[in-house]
């Protein structure tokens, strides 16, 4: 069997950026407003009044302190709160398409591949902003690569089941090198007035370039020694956004037709069983958890990823062995691991062990553990 590496990385971050303050200050504006036009049913104990937010409370609930975003005064426009972000003509590059590219051209460099090295290409992420054609064959077309493309969304664990597919693909042979990106908007499915959920999301393109490790000619190469991937139907995160809406137009605009979810019990489910998910690969590949140098988890709450390391671990996890972007960037749905990996990878040496790993909904959890050569 080919050894399968990891030969670069790439990360596309907008050049818009919302702190706490600011997203807080919005919601606050938008809640008064609502109050204010409600006063006479919430005057009447009909209507209960909106509360409001805080910096505090969202940094506390969530380790969050900022996000970057493709469009930021829609946002913060309390009588909007939604990114403004302009269809574009067929003709033009979309959005994702951009993003991608930004992101593909740091992995490709880093990699050292040209579009001539690379035969396939997979676009993961939660949304995709059009059912077809593919983001993917946009992408490989805009790069100039030929061979196959396609698209495929596992919500927040896109990234991991997509290096997983990249993987399969170039053993079995189909592919001899495989670009894989997360253009995630995230920002384009968050309800902006819900208190629970409005600071969660941040929008980003993650890369990643696999190939054959007699291929690679980077000077960082990461061995794939095993991924792992698992799906558990929930409806504990769901988004019931789809073609079909326009099929009962009495569902058009409500609430489940943008992300939802219930936290606590995320929370209380989904930690263990990723816990559990590394814990056993570990023990299948006679790798000890106090060997592993790092986690790069996936960057959806801070107390999360403490619980799920120290679970790991056996013990509180370090700040240099569960490194957290999500404090700068927010959930970034399926690149929040990528973007860890891509930060807080500069310091390993060849031989040393690091797992990244995603989880969302489905509930879907992927697991890749992976070795500096």
């Amino acid at each position: 069997m080919s050894d399968i590496v990891i030969s670069g990385t790439g990360l596309y971050t907008p050049g818009e950026s919302i702190s706490n303050d600011e997203l807080v200050a919005a919601f606050n504006s938008y809640v008064d407003l609502h109050n204010a036009e409600h006063a006479d049913a919430i005057a009447a104990g009909t209507m209960a009044p909106l509360q409001p937010s805080s910096a505090e409370f969202v940094e506390k609930a969530s380790g969050i302190k900022s996000r970057y975003v493709m469009n930021k005064s829609g946002i913060l426009d309390p009588q909007r709160m939604t990114p403004y972000i302009p269809e574009r003509a067929n003709e033009e590059p979309s959005v994702q398409c951009e993003m991608s590219i930004a992101a593909a051209r740091e992995a490709m460099a880093q990699a050292g591949k040209t579009a001539a090295d690379i035969d396939a290409v997979i676009v993961a992420a939660s949304n995709m902003q059009r059912a077809y054609p593919a983001m993917a064959v946009e992408v490989q077309d805009a790069l100039g690569i030929e061979g196959y493309a396609f698209d495929m969304n596992v919500a927040c664990s896109s990234a991991t089941f997509g290096i997983q597919q990249a993987r399969d693909a170039v053993l079995t042979g189909s592919a001899n090198c495989v670009l894989m990106l997360n253009p995630e908007i995230c920002t384009g499915h968050l309800n902006f007035r819900d208190r629970d959920s409005h600071f969660i999301f941040g929008d980003v393109c993650t890369a990643v370039i696999v190939e054959r490790a007699d291929t690679a000619s980077s000077a960082e190469q990461y061995l794939i020694l095993d991924s792992k991937l698992q799906t558990i139907f929930s409806n504990n995160i769901r988004n019931n956004f789809g073609f079909l809406n326009r099929a009962d137009e009495s569902g058009i605009g409500k609430p489940d037709k943008l992300f939802v979810q219930e936290g606590r019990k995320v929370f209380k489910e989904v930690c263990p069983a990723v816990a559990t998910q590394i814990s056993a690969q570990l023990e299948k590949l006679d790798i000890a958890p106090q060997s592993l140098k790092r986690l790069w988890l996936h960057q959806a709450n801070l107390s999360m990823n403490q619980l799920i390391s120290k679970r790991v671990l056996g013990r509180d996890a370090t700040a240099e062995e569960a490194p957290t972007i999500l404090d700068e960037y927010a959930n970034t749905s399926s690149a929040g691991s990528v973007i860890a990996f891509h930060k807080y990878r500069q310091d390993f040496n060849s031989g040393e062990l690091g797992v990244l790993c995603s989880f969302g909904a489905g509930y879907s959890i992927g697991s890749v553990v992976l070795q500096k050569r």
